[in-house]
């Protein structure tokens, strides 16, 4: 049976709302995209029309953009509406702990992207990376395990909003579970990775801005009366909203084991949909040498202020309010159902905005899983065209070729996860065990991922091994934790905190381990100039294009990553090692080396900072006086501000000269 979620038998919105929202917002974005699209082939040269441009955007975003992008990749419905539900559950530790997991997994990702640029300078994805160095069979698996990832990262965020679109307009989950993906579709398909990184930038412009809104008011409403007026709230009520395992059962403290048990759970969650996601590598491929690393951690810093200050000021909020008459369940309970399928949010919107509150949120619903299903079709579409079908399928597909299989690939990936997220939806599973289960599936693959990267020493074997049994033991642990605790495997004992999180331990760590001892067995030292042997696609279907044919057949130094697509570079198999050159100049590695010595102090900072200098000497019989409070929640709230001037006015600024000359080539064609 389904699941059936209903706010006390009154909808918050007419349900014409959320049809007309999601058709409307669709075809909007669709028809901005295409014109975008239009003006960059142009006015701009850049052809989506190439696969070079579909795939990795010509590998000439800006710091701005890719921040901008990689914060919107980055928040999905779980930075609103799941740090609401946590801080909900947990208290104020929660969201904190949140966003201390979202900025180190992306500065991480800002250091392989980096040393990705370094030893695979014409990487289209990560699984390319893996074929190349450990050939097809390990290609298989880590194709397996990236496509999971994808899959159920992308269901859960589908998932997720349809039964919150159900819920509060009363549309029927299965219709939401289909339009929300309808629109994405048609941009996606039309105009590639540039396409999403231009959507990214109007999603996290539009869900910023309600972001503030609904924080700033939220806390000014009457009901709760600004900082001060929340803290007395939150302090009057603290008898009814008692938090087992928090210190005097109080939602103001930061010693809360709940709120470090789900911290750690979703760092490791978390840290998979970022290292095993092709999106993200497809991205750190995208960017100029000079935008990785400032645009990624431009994009970690940000993170941090959209769950802290939101889930804070809301998820503390409905403690206040929810045995109210102004809570829209009210006479009736708040059911713990409910609460994990992500109501928090809506509700509390519901109750101190009122319909337009709820609107406005739907809207923002939009703006995360649209940004969160563009990227998942295009990293899946460069996975079953490019990984999939150019290398065992057809591999002397042209480029126009490539791109029509792109384009077909991007529609049945949104068939299958819409038909997925229905399976599951009707499955009975929720945000919240999907939160659980995902890390366990998806852990497996990071170490190994990595270690391909960072250490010559992993063999082949170890490649293809290590996962496998990282993930038969993370679901050994898993199963086995929640039968001895309580009693069986079901959704109930399987959704509990312990059995994920030893789970996710054993599931994240293992492979490292097996890694590390199959490699053992007949060891040896990988070449990384085996790396170069990775090409560019063709950028035209004729011969001319050929080094054989041309005069200038290798791009060096910056005219290499502004300019990949004016040539292919073909390096034989059988050509020694030795004569493969780096297709950067000398100045151009010194500059990726120093970036990339600066993403490793920036990822050690940011660790020492949001996981030990700052919570650790608060999680201790302590909890928060008013003054306190009130200076840690409006620190959040500045940071939501901070956010918005870093990944909304930046891009722009930083974009100016091609914005420029994108207007003045439309103003030359209206009036010339």
């Amino acid at each position: 049976m389904g699941v059936d979620l209903t706010t006390a038998g009154v909808t918050l919105v007419p349900q014409g709302v959320g049809y007309g929202l999601l058709i409307g917002l669709g075809v909007l974005f669709c028809a901005v995209i295409i014109i975008a699209v239009r003006i960059q082939k142009s006015y701009l040269a850049e052809d989506s029309g190439k696969s070079e441009m579909f795939m990795v955007a010509n590998r000439t975003v800006g710091t701005g953009l890719t921040a901008s992008a990689v914060f919107s990749s980055w928040m999905w419905i779980d930075e609103t509406v799941s740090s609401a539900v946590q801080c909900y559950r947990f208290g104020l530790a929660a969201p904190m702990w949140y966003g201390s997991g979202l900025c180190f997994q992306i500065a991480l990702m800002a250091i392989l992207g980096v040393l990705a640029k370094i030893r695979v300078p014409y990487a289209h994805t990560s699984l390319e990376i893996i074929r190349m160095r450990y050939g097809r069979v390990a290609h298989v698996v880590f194709l397996m395990l990236n496509i999971f990832c994808n899959v159920f990262g992308c269901a859960s965020m589908i998932l997720t909003g349809s039964q919150l679109i159900h819920g509060i307009s009363g549309m029927h989950f299965v219709a939401a579970t289909i339009l929300i993906p309808l629109g994405v579709v048609l941009y996606t398909a039309t105009g590639g990775l540039k396409a999403t990184f231009l959507t990214d930038f109007l999603h996290t412009a539009i869900a910023l801005i309600l972001i503030i809104y609904f924080t700033l008011s939220i806390l000014t409403h009457d009901a709760i009366g600004g900082l001060s007026g929340l803290y007395n709230k939150v302090q009057a009520v603290a008898a009814d909203n008692y938090i087992q395992d928090n210190y005097q059962g109080s939602l103001l403290t930061m010693k809360s084991k709940g709120a470090i048990i789900w911290g750690l759970i979703l760092k490791f969650g978390n840290l998979a949909l970022v290292v095993m996601d092709t999106a993200f590598w497809q991205k750190s491929f995208a960017t100029e040498v000079k935008a990785t690393v400032p645009g990624y951690n431009l994009a970690a810093i940000a993170i941090f202020g959209v769950p802290w200050g939101l889930g804070t000021v809301i998820g503390l909020s409905a403690r206040a309010l929810h045995n109210t008459p102004i809570f829209p369940t009210y006479p009736g309970e708040f059911t713990s159902e409910e609460v994990l399928s992500g109501f928090v949010m809506p509700y509390t919107i519901k109750a101190l905005i009122g319909s337009q509150g709820v609107i406005a949120f739907i809207v923002l619903l939009f703006m995360a899983l649209t940004s969160t299903v563009s990227s998942s079709m295009i990293a899946v579409s460069s996975i079953l065209s490019f990984d999939l079908y150019k290398t065992y399928i057809n591999p002397k597909a042209s480029d126009k070729r490539l791109i029509h299989v792109s384009h077909l690939t991007v529609i049945f990936h949104a068939v299958f996860i819409t038909a997925f997220s229905i399976v599951l939806n009707y499955g009975g599973a929720n945000m919240t065990w999907l939160g659980y289960f995902r890390p366990i599936l998806t852990c497996p693959g990071i170490i190994p991922l990595i270690l391909t990267l960072t250490w010559d020493g992993q063999t082949r074997l170890a490649a293809i091994l290590s996962p496998i049994l990282g993930f038969a033991t993370g679901i050994a642990v898993w199963l086995s934790t929640a039968s001895s605790m309580y009693g069986g495997v079901n959704l109930s004992t399987t959704m509990q905190q312990a059995p994920s999180l030893y789970g996710s331990i054993a599931s994240f760590f293992s492979p490292a381990l097996y890694s590390v001892i199959i490699s053992q067995y007949k060891p040896y030292k990988f070449d990384w100039r085996e790396f170069l042997r990775i090409e560019l696609v063709d950028s035209s279907d004729s011969e001319d294009t050929h080094p054989e044919n041309s005069e200038n057949p290798s791009p060096t130094g910056k005219e290499a990553t502004e300019k990949t697509t004016a040539v292919t570079v073909h390096p034989q198999p059988s050509q020694s090692v030795d004569d493969l050159r780096h297709p950067f100049d000398s100045d151009t590695l010194t500059q990726l080396h120093r970036w990339y010595k600066i993403a490793w102090v920036t990822w050690i900072v940011l660790i020492l900072l949001t996981f030990v200098a700052w919570p650790m000497p608060l999680y201790r019989d302590y909890i928060f006086t008013k003054s306190f409070f009130s200076g840690w929640t409006t620190v959040a709230i500045i940071w939501q501000f901070v956010a918005f001037g870093a990944v909304v006015i930046f891009p722009v600024y930083d974009g100016r000269y091609e914005i420029w000359k994108g207007l003045k080539g439309i103003k030359r064609s209206f009036v010339g």
